[in-house]
């Protein structure tokens, strides 16, 4: 598949950092289309561009200037919990299945393209996501309460 964009969100859920959620130079893809109210009230909708696994992507090698992937980052929880509603919930083989994305991902990159890589250590530590995909980002930075979340950089052809 190919298209005109020149960013993918791999995993945009409801593009809760976007300050512009509908930005027209950017695809929107989850797994998940789906709507719901929220416990304090508010509504969550997951209405990506295109429905897609981020394991399997359908885009052709060199697609994309920019991937933002934001993937979901806890393993226990209820299906039906509102954490489980707003951010996904990774399965048992989450190892690989962040390895495929992350992998994925950097096959979409235009040479010397950027991956921006958002990942929230409530669950699982960034070490071994780290240990997971077996690549370094060129640099990061820890935000959010208690510094848990941490947005990383990688550039296709200079991360190893």
């Amino acid at each position: 598949m190919t298209t005109d964009k020149l960013i993918l969100d791999a995993c945009c859920g409801s593009r809760m950092f976007w300050f512009d959620k509908n930005n027209p130079a950017a695809l929107f893809a989850d797994v998940r289309i789906e709507s719901h109210i929220l416990c304090d009230g508010r509504a969550l909708e997951i209405s990506p561009d295109i429905q897609m696994d981020f394991t399997k992507m359908p885009f052709a090698d060199e697609s994309f200037h920019l991937v933002v992937f934001d993937p979901p980052h806890l393993i226990k929880l209820g299906s039906k919990t509102w954490m489980a509603k707003k951010y996904g919930v990774l399965k048992g083989s989450w190892q690989a299945d962040i390895k495929n994305g992350f992998d994925e991902c950097m096959r979409m990159l235009k040479p010397n393209g950027v991956l921006v890589f958002k990942w929230n250590e409530h669950q699982i530590t960034l070490k071994q996501v780290l240990d997971a995909i077996k690549c370094r980002p060129l640099f990061g930075h820890p935000s959010a309460k208690h510094g848990k979340t941490i947005w990383m950089t990688f550039m296709k052809g200079i991360s190893k």
